[in-house]
């Protein structure tokens, strides 16, 4: 099994809330939109490859990929994108990563292909911890997401050890790393500023 057996998904939907409401996948980074560093790494690894958002759909349109969107207008989190992915994925497995890791690893769908086995879902981990937005998930998850969506769940990484996800170790923590926050932005790219 390898990278045709997979959809990308590329998680844009968010509120922005700690960059002051900004679409965080639009906001400069050296140069171009975050999200296009994103593509530029995770693009190679997948067959296909979509973009979750829910603003600004024309501008993600204009990257070249599907775009999809919740399905509740309530913004619910990255479960509720990963749920899109998954309606929308035509594929056995779908691949899913942040649009604020610019760094991901050039490796990250083919290490968690190679260690899935027989588990439903697999998610990177660090020496900091589990990272459940860097996840590879069987397309019939679904039903289970959906009702997880359902009861008030929003929390990815519990859902995904409620579905038994196994963690695979990656060393390099800072491959990992979200620019959430103008400083964040500010510090990757002049390290000497932190």
């Amino acid at each position: 099994m390898g990278k045709e057996a997979v959809t990308g998904l590329i998680l844009a939907g968010g509120e922005g809330r700690r960059l002051g409401g900004a679409d965080k996948g639009l906001v400069d980074y050296r140069g171009r939109p975050l999200v296009a560093h994103a593509i530029e790494r995770f693009a190679p690894q997948v067959a296909t490859l979509m973009i979750s958002a829910n603003r600004n759909i024309e501008r993600y349109r204009r990257l070249g990929y599907p775009v999809v969107t919740d399905a509740c207008a309530d913004r619910l989190g990255p479960l509720a994108g990963i749920a899109a992915g998954l309606r929308a994925c035509e594929t056995p497995w779908l691949a899913v990563c942040p649009c604020d890791g610019p760094q991901l690893p050039a490796d990250l769908v083919g290490r968690l292909l190679a260690a899935v086995g027989d588990a439903p879902l697999a998610i990177a981990a660090t020496p900091a911890g589990p990272q459940p937005t860097f996840m590879l998930c069987r397309r019939e998850l679904l039903p289970a997401l959906d009702a997880r969506i359902s009861s008030g769940e929003r929390g990815a990484l519990a859902w995904c050890r409620s579905q038994g996800a196994v963690q695979v170790r990656f060393p390099d923590a800072a491959a990992f790393a979200n620019l959430n926050r103008p400083e964040d932005f500010a510090a990757a790219i002049n390290p000497a500023a932190r």
